[in-house]
């Protein structure tokens, strides 16, 4: 009974020693992927063109907005007889309605192209992170998000926003 056991014993402190190898052998590193791509020059420079393209229909809705404000100190200003404030208040009404709508529809708009923006450039920082990890030999890359603990050494962020750059250099 007691070579059994013995056995047993030296079997699984084998199979220790070996898998203690293995993973000794792992190369990792980390990145930030979310600080990764909205640093790059690409994103930077379409965060600029979103807010060019789309500011013509921000100032038509903030000009909606003051026209709003000026509808409403008009009816609490009690200077109005009671038809001239139910127009005020009946094209306020209408005019804040298509605000609403404006409102809507802006940030739809913006935010679709927003997301394909990032989508592209997700993908684009994936391959770019892939091909560094080959180059240096990585088992493994993982996010900084899903990582308790890493030592900085380990962080390849800045390193990926340079090679992004380079490989994608903004137009």
């Amino acid at each position: 009974m007691s070579k059994f056991v013995l056995r047993a014993v030296m079997l699984c402190a084998a199979g220790l020693v070996s898998m203690g190898a293995a993973s000794a052998q792992v190369k990792a590193a980390v990145v930030n992927i979310q600080k990764a791509i909205l640093e790059t020059a690409e994103i930077k420079k379409a965060q600029s063109g979103l807010e060019a393209k789309y500011r013509p229909r921000q100032a038509e809705l903030e000009k909606m907005q003051k026209e709003l404000a000026d509808m409403q100190a008009q009816l609490e200003s009690g200077k109005l007889n009671p038809q001239a404030a139910q127009d005020v208040q009946t094209r306020g009404q209408r005019r804040q309605r298509e605000a609403q709508r404006m409102a809507e529809d802006l940030q739809g708009d913006v935010d679709r192209e927003r997301n394909d923006i990032l989508q592209a450039a997700g993908q684009r920082m994936t391959e770019v992170i892939r091909k560094m990890a080959e180059e240096r030999g990585l088992d493994m890359v993982v996010d900084v998000s899903t990582t308790l603990y890493f030592k900085p050494a380990l962080e390849l962020t800045s390193e990926a926003i340079a090679a992004y750059d380079k490989a994608h250099p903004v137009k």
